[in-house]
């Protein structure tokens, strides 16, 4: 999706309607700045207010991601462009917080093991300050593993391998899931069977 496109769609339609982007965004319950980031195409509306924004503007959905009004004959054409576009930035976005979680445990890992090792170096010599170390790296090495869960549970889905359904389970079903890299042994909530679930970016 162009969202300088979609930006300059929605300034024009605004100002068809003769909106202010402060009236606008009073209408939907929003700032104005960011009707602004709309419009200046740094970033788009969220799902939640896609279909109040599109009732005020008289246009649809696809008509919005689209930034452009389209005609009936071109209607699904372009209806299937524009999910193929939006499964793409979701599978983008949910490539980087894969990235994200990688480099999140490399890091805390690499980052616990030298100070858990210092502090057991120090140990003998400064006892306080070697225990300190120790539970910091400890600490370090849990809050790191955490935070990489969260990332993974929130990037795109599991798929069950029973039935085939792709799913976002709960946050502590994942959290404590016997696994294997991001593939996680989990019951499914389609046909309640307990399995290998990958990782799947879209649904």
């Amino acid at each position: 999706m162009d969202q300088e496109k979609i930006g300059k769609f929605i300034a024009s339609l605004r100002k068809e309607k003769g909106f202010t982007q402060a009236v606008l965004a009073e209408k939907l319950g929003i700032t104005d700045r960011a009707v602004s980031k709309w419009e200046n195409g740094r970033s788009l509306p969220d799902a939640s207010i896609m279909l109040e924004l599109c009732g005020l503007l008289d246009i649809n959905v696809n008509e919005l991601l689209s930034g452009e009004r389209i005609a009936m004959e071109n209607y699904e054409q372009i209806a299937e462009q524009t999910i193929v576009e939006m499964k793409k930035q979701e599978e983008h976005k949910n490539k980087k917080l894969l990235t994200a979680e990688s480099v999140i445990v490399a890091i805390s890992a690499v980052s616990s093991f030298v100070i858990i090792l210092a502090g057991l170096l120090l140990a003998p010599y400064r006892p306080t300050v070697g225990v300190i170390l120790c539970y910091a790296g400890t600490a370090l090495a849990l809050c790191g593993t955490i935070y990489a869960t969260t990332l993974e549970h929130d990037a795109g889905y599991y798929e069950c391998p029973n039935c085939g359904n792709r799913y976002v389970p709960a946050m502590s079903e994942v959290i404590f899931a016997v696994h294997y890299g991001s593939t996680r042994k989990l019951r499914c909530p389609c046909c309640g069977k307990k399995g290998y679930n990958k990782k799947v970016l879209t649904k």
